[in-house]
């Protein structure tokens, strides 16, 4: 028997590397779900491991010590599964110097940073050396170029009535989109683009508190700040423009500097204590940067996009005393060749389950609405954000059904699927998968009919009289723009 082999039996932690999984005990809990080691690091109490819970939202992954690992029920990584998935992509040569470092450290990863240059650099000599493989070989290249974009730095009814049924309804299939050419091919992600796991760093929380305004924040997610504002127990974020500072004492000298109490941008709408406002993220880069940094933290399918300029934020505030807090906010494409009309949407969490998520969601489409557009957020949707998008369809839907009534000489009121998507501005396929979700939807001698039934109405009811904040359409002061006519934007 090796060295090696006698050392593993005498010490089993020493054979626990990055890929195994194993039962770990969970933070408050007494549950030891499969778990699987993205990362160790050394300190001076010993190891510690990162792990991810399997089949457990990203949020919950964390540092653990040698003591919560059941070693006994370990699972190695597969080496040939590990090869052949290994690509230039996950380990990308260092090529640009002088960026900043926002990872934090792990053993047998080079101190790269995350930055979008870097990855760009690193996507763009893969391919250099793909074209290389492909004229070695004597294969023709056909023109065609992979598009490489930037990289992102981006969610009353009336119980005591019986409808019986809503008729007719004729949905269509939604029709298969045709592919553009490959010289027109559209930007595929917003503000935030869609994150690849492909840097396993990127999967390690790397903040572990944030104070924004009169809260404290832990993180759920890897966002690239810069290291050295990684390393500190806590960093601090001006909660008017966002920037973020080292300490306290800093915050508060720029607090006495700072000439915003409110976001930079126009005021579109104001009703009570919530004002919306609306920036443009080339007029205002820095805080649209800073914004989506800060959001980062809280997102964990996208990553950070610093190529702002295409979009527009929209950032929902709180009003008091002391000014304007920020609640959440959602960005826009200012063109979208595909009717999205969110490319990020996040409450921040010390405001969620406070009904402002459906209100960020209801402004966005009540801006579609004033641009005569029928729209849809740009997948893929957060967990949060796909319960929170679901459960507004099925409200607004539900709403539109239950106060319909059958015009004169009519025996039941009708409504086409086409008429629910012009009352609501949301996408067609949005409305077919909600009937299809709720089981409206029924084949009938020959034609669709809708069904809803008493509990359904009361449901709907109880869920409406929860809904206490909406958006009132006479509070919204905003003409839509057409940025095709206006040039570069």
């Amino acid at each position: 028997m090796s060295e090696d082999s006698n050392s593993a039996i005498l010490d089993p932690i020493s054979s626990v590397t990055e890929g195994c999984r194993l039962p770990v005990l969970m933070t408050n809990g007494e549950d030891w779900p499969l778990a699987e080691i993205i990362s160790i690091k050394d300190t001076d109490a010993g190891k510690v491991f990162y792990v991810h819970y399997i089949d457990y939202n990203k949020r919950l992954d964390e540092w653990v010590e040698e003591d919560r690992l059941d070693l006994r029920k370990i699972q190695y990584p597969r080496r040939d599964l590990a090869s052949s998935t290994t690509t230039g992509l996950n380990t990308p040569k260092k090529t640009l110097t002088g960026a900043t470092n926002s990872r934090p450290s792990s053993p047998g990863l080079t101190p790269d940073p995350i930055t979008g240059p870097s990855v760009l650099a690193a996507l763009q000599q893969k391919q250099q050396k793909l074209k290389r493989r492909k004229l070695d070989h004597g294969e023709e290249d056909d023109g065609r170029r992979s598009s490489i974009g930037s990289l992102s730095g981006s969610i009353g009814g009336l119980a005591d009535i019986d409808i019986p049924s809503l008729t007719p309804l004729t949905p269509q299939p939604p029709s298969t989109p045709q592919q553009p050419p490959a010289s027109s091919v559209p930007r595929q992600t917003g503000s935030l683009a869609t994150h690849s796991d492909d840097h396993a760093i990127t999967r390690i929380k790397n903040m572990k508190m944030i104070e924004l305004g009169k809260f404290r924040i832990k993180p759920w997610y890897f966002s690239p700040y810069p290291q050295e504002i990684t390393n500190l127990d806590c960093i601090y974020i001006c909660e008017f423009c966002l920037k973020y500072r080292k300490s306290r004492k800093c915050l508060e000298r720029h607090l006495q500097k700072c000439p915003f109490k409110h976001p930079p941008g126009n005021e579109i709408y104001r009703k009570g204590s919530i004002s919306f406002f609306e920036l443009d993220g080339r007029k205002n880069k820095l805080y649209a940067q800073n914004l989506c940094l800060l959001a980062k933290l809280f997102l964990d399918h996208k990553t950070l996009y610093y190529d702002t300029d295409p979009f527009l934020f929209y950032v929902m505030t709180e009003y008091d005393a002391r000014g304007y807090h920020i609640v959440g906010y959602f960005s826009k494409e200012k063109e979208s060749s595909e009717d999205y009309n969110v490319a990020c949407i996040l409450t921040l969490p010390p405001y969620q389950r406070k009904g402002y998520g459906k209100l960020l969601i209801e402004f966005s489409y009540e801006l579609s609405k004033f641009e005569g557009k029928t729209g849809s957020p740009e997948k893929p949707l957060s967990d949060l954000g796909l319960l929170s998008y679901r459960s507004y369809w099925k409200q607004t839907i539900l709403e539109i059904l239950i106060g319909l009534k059958p015009q004169e000489g009519q025996e039941k009121p009708q409504l086409t699927i086409n008429e629910i998507c012009e009352q609501t501005s949301i996408k067609k396929e949005d409305v077919i998968s909600t009937l299809t979700t709720l089981e409206l939807i029924n084949y009938y001698r020959g034609q669709y009919i809708l069904t809803l039934n008493k509990d359904l109405v009361e449901s709907h009811r109880r869920m409406m009289e929860k809904r206490k904040i909406r958006i009132d359409s006479k509070n919204l002061h905003w003409t839509p723009k057409d940025w095709a006519k206006r040039g570069k934007w």
